[in-house]
């Protein structure tokens, strides 16, 4: 059946890819369905090793503002910080939500393919030899956000809790600190996806690097606000933090978007032009070569038609 349904799904794409809108949705599907699946097999996996990853990501909160080895003050002297689990499902809560976050975050390379292997039919065949560079770069991209993220966690924390009263304890319910490491970790990762977003739209056509390159002023400025509003101190040193490398990654796109363009414009001269923009013709005559002679027949078929002879279109009737 599924040999079958391949098939069938070949059958419906034309020679140049293009399907029915029923079978572009029946595709989303498919692509979703083996996304969500590849999450779940690696969530399952993770929560075997659940303990592993807590204490990995609560490694950098107690080393900054934590209390460890019966320190009970920060360096600056204030209280230290006590990590808590509030609630009888609250275990079981963590251990989902640390095992769902591995899930998504190590199997960035499953759907990161599958992104673009449902934009795949938009591209020439000679284009689709991209789709292991896009995701070669794509989960190195998304990984290396969700680390800084893990980086900027001490900081974030320290800022954080300098607004906490002078003689007061602080408790860091560990399930809240885990929606903030999500949060950044997604955040951060999405962020630098951004540039090899920016490529596959100029690699499918629908963003020139002409068109980008109008756009720096406001990508700019609006990667700093995103920045601005995805830190949660929003101090200028961490919005900095991942407003800079998404800014740099920017215009390494742009520079791959120009290349792009410039070796499609060189293989095809009418690859710029909008749909309904006429391309420039060459109305240059050709040259005709040396004419043949052909003999001609001395009675043509359609003057001797029915048995009658016919002379000038005409037969002897007439």
């Amino acid at each position: 059946m599924l040999k079958s349904a391949r098939k069938q799904e070949k059958a419906d794409k034309d020679a140049e890819g293009r399907m029915p809108l029923v079978e572009h949705l029946r595709e989303l599907r498919n692509r979703l369905l083996k996304s969500v699946l590849a999450i779940l097999v690696i969530t399952v996996v993770a929560a075997f090793f659940y303990k592993d990853l807590i204490d990995f990501m609560l490694k950098p909160m107690l080393d900054s503002v934590g209390c460890t080895d019966g320190i009970v003050s920060q360096r600056n002297g204030r209280p230290c910080a006590d990590m808590t689990v509030n609630g009888l499902i609250a275990p079981f809560s963590i251990a989902l939500k640390v095992s769902l976050m591995a899930g998504v975050v190590l199997s960035a390379p499953v759907w990161l393919y599958q992104l673009w292997a449902f934009t795949a039919p938009g591209l020439h065949s000679h284009e689709k030899k991209y789709a292991m560079s896009f995701v070669a770069i794509g989960a190195p991209l998304f990984g290396a956000g969700a680390v800084l993220a893990y980086k900027v966690l001490p900081q974030t924390a320290t800022i954080l809790l300098e607004f906490t009263p002078d003689h007061a304890r602080n408790l860091l319910p560990v399930d809240d600190y885990l929606d903030l490491v999500t949060r950044m970790v997604i955040v951060f990762g999405l962020a630098f996806e951004l540039p090899l977003l920016l490529i596959l739209l100029n690699f499918t056509g629908v963003l020139t690097g002409k068109r980008l390159a109008s756009w720096w002023r406001a990508m700019v400025l609006g990667i700093t606000v995103f920045a601005a509003f995805a830190t949660p101190t929003g101090d200028p040193l961490t919005m900095l933090s991942l407003a800079a490398p998404i800014i740099t990654l920017y215009f390494v796109a742009l520079a791959v978007c120009l290349v792009n363009d410039r070796r499609r414009a060189r293989n095809d001269p009418d690859a710029g032009l909008d749909d309904d923009e006429a391309a420039e013709l060459d109305l240059t005559p050709a040259p005709i070569g040396a004419m043949e002679p052909v003999a001609a027949p001395s009675t043509l078929p359609e003057q001797a038609v029915g048995g009658r002879r016919r002379i000038n279109g005409y037969d002897d009737a007439t």
